[in-house]
């Protein structure tokens, strides 16, 4: 029996490839051509490895979500660091990939999502962006719920729109980073988005005062 060709180029690097392209131009601007030449394979090659744009995309958006965005995600729950702080680490390092020089600017997962209300996105894929713009808010509002310190600064009481407000935020700033603004500029907005949830909790007690 003849064996099949071995396949003359690193999946990976080409699945990283295809992401970066679809970054840069969504889902409905990525042409084939677009994707075979910067992954710098045939469009055989590439149904054979990666199936149709469809199922290359998804793909494309999974490797996103593992190597783009977990990473973030420790900052949260850093210890002996306060929530805000804990916050801010997590949004700016967000923003730092956003403005980073090494792929495209913004965000891949906002400029495709942006895309789903207009239907050119297959139903699958479609689905999937829907999904994960739920978990992040999703996360977030298990913070605010469950996390000692929100709790005690009353957080919790409105852990949904603390969480909805602070995604808005880096909504934002993926527009922002795409437009070329600079992360020393976009950590303002960050530091007022934060001043104002935390402005929304009670206020810790005041210690009680010692009698002579």
């Amino acid at each position: 029996m003849v064996s099949g060709r071995k396949r003359k180029f690193n999946e990976q690097t080409a699945l990283q490839a295809a992401m970066e392209v679809f970054w840069a131009k969504g889902f409905v601007g990525a042409s084939l051509a677009d994707l075979t030449n910067s992954m710098n394979i045939n469009k055989p090659s590439m149904y054979s490895a990666f199936g149709n744009k469809e199922s290359l995309f998804i793909k494309a958006t999974q490797h996103y979500i593992e190597n783009n965005m977990k990473a973030h995600l420790g900052a949260l729950y850093a210890a002996n660091i306060p929530l805000k702080t804990r916050l801010k680490n997590y949004m700016m390092s967000i923003v730092g990939m956003q403005c980073s020089t090494e792929q495209p600017k913004g965000c891949y997962l906002v400029l495709c999502q942006s895309e789903v209300a207009g239907g050119d996105i297959p139903a699958e894929a479609a689905k999937l962006l829907i999904d994960i713009e739920a978990t992040p808010k999703a996360l977030l509002a298990e913070l605010f719920s469950t996390d000692e310190e929100a709790i005690s600064l009353g957080l919790n009481e409105n852990s949904t729109g603390n969480a909805l407000s602070l995604y808005t935020a880096l909504k934002g700033t993926a527009s922002m980073a795409r437009s070329k603004v600079p992360p020393t500029e976009l950590e303002f907005v960050i530091d007022t988005m934060l001043t104002g949830v935390f402005s929304t909790g009670k206020k810790p007690a005041a210690p009680t005062p010692k009698l002579p």
